[in-house]
Formats: structure tokens, sequence, C-alpha cells
């Protein structure tokens, strides 16, 4: 599924506000007349946009899965649409079964706001430099304590695998793209405000690593605006 984030408090249900987890559930109980629990493969937070969300959910149909996924999106709000729907196996989970998220920050480098485009990229009017924003993020790829960027949801491991870190540059738009077993809470977010300070030079590159090995988030710049972040896709076996 995809959403765009910017008008909702977050993924996970909340006992005030809009959340697209309640949304979804409140729109399976209208189609299939049952009210059930939405799980997600993670929780996005407010404002932050998916591409590629996965989700799952326990209904009876007794109908072709296409009239459902037909059902759904014709109920669902402007900012939501389902993607793509199938039958699971019943030992498949959307969070527990993933074996990649590959999440992307969106950056616009140039001197004044874009009104189109302020939903969707974080602007930074200072000059990046391409080179030491892909040299600080190379810092990042395989298994590290990343306590220094984020808080686990759950338990209090904070150890993660990355697998892959990059920048791309066309033009004003920047994107930083990481894929990762899984990700911590604001991880993503405090990544990219950590290697904005290295591409503007405010940092040098080893800066990085010192943070990365400090374990410790007060040593992590602050994390960069929401509106920039994109869960792109997740991966299963």
């Amino acid at each position: 599924m995809a959403y765009d984030g910017a008008d909702f408090l977050g993924f996970q249900w909340q006992s005030r506000g809009r959340t697209v987890q309640g949304v979804l559930e409140g729109v399976l109980a209208q189609v299939t007349g049952l009210a059930g629990r939405v799980v997600g493969s993670g929780r996005t937070d407010t404002g932050v946009h998916a591409r590629g969300q996965v989700i799952g959910f326990h209904t009876q149909w007794r109908h072709p899965l296409p009239d459902l996924e037909r059902a759904l999106n014709a109920v669902l709000p402007m900012d939501v649409a389902l993607r793509e729907l199938q039958e699971a196996a019943p030992d498949w989970h959307p969070r527990f079964s993933a074996r990649r998220r590959h999440y992307r920050y969106s950056v616009l480098n140039q001197a004044l706001r874009s009104p189109l485009d302020r939903r969707y990229a974080h602007l930074v009017t200072a000059p990046l430099d391409l080179a030491p924003l892909q040299a600080a993020s190379e810092m990042l790829v395989g298994e590290h304590d990343f306590a220094s960027f984020g808080r686990p949801t759950q338990g209090e491991n904070t150890v993660r695998y990355v697998f892959s870190a990059r920048w791309q540059q066309d033009g004003a738009c920047f994107a930083f793209d990481v894929v990762g077993n899984a990700f911590l809470r604001s991880m993503m977010r405090s990544l990219a405000g950590s290697l904005l300070q290295v591409g503007t030079g405010a940092w040098p590159v080893e800066r990085i690593g010192e943070v990365l090995a400090a374990r410790d988030r007060a040593q992590a710049a602050g994390p960069a605006p929401a509106c920039g972040l994109c869960l792109m896709s997740v991966e299963y076996s």
C-alpha cells in the first residue's frame, strides 16, 4: 500500500488523531462487516510517507480477491491506496517475516522554497557536496549498534544490519537510500540529519564514524524533518 503521510499522526493507531492503521481498520470494517486489527511491516512516524508499506489482516470474504481490492480502494481516502492484495500463508507476518526494508530520504537543495515540494522533500538552503555525503554514508554499511541514531520499538537491542546506504543527486534534488534488515525508531531521520551536517561542511566525514561508535543519542544531530522520508519497499523471503 501507499500513503501520503502529511495528514496522518503516523501509522500506528492512537486514541486521538488520524492514523493510517485507524483508517484502514475502519474501511475494512465498512467493506467486510467485520472489525479486525491491521498489522504493518513497520510503524512510520507522523508525517512520514510510504510507497511500499506492507500490511496484513484477517477477514472473511466470499468473493474474488480483486473484488475486495477494488472495494477497499473505492472507500479509502484519496491519500491512501492499496496497490496489491493477495492471500498470505498462515505463518506469514508482515513485520516478522520481512527481510529487508528500503527507506528514502529526499532533500531539495536550493536557496528558495518550493511550495509544490514542501510535503515530500526537506529544503536545505546551504550548498550540499555529494562526495562527502556518500563517503560518510558508507560507514553505515554492515552490522552496527545504531544506538546513537534511534530507539528500539521493542526491547533494548539497537544492533541493525545495513545492506546499502547511498546518496544520489539530480540537479537540486538529493536522495538518500538505505536498505536494512530493520530500523530503530527515528533512525532514518537521525541518520539524514547527521549526514546533512557532513554535506554542508559543518562536520567532517569522520564524525559519522565517531558518533556511530559512541552509541549516544546526544552525539547525533537532530532528526531531519519527517516530510522527506518515505518507506519505499519491504522484501520477504
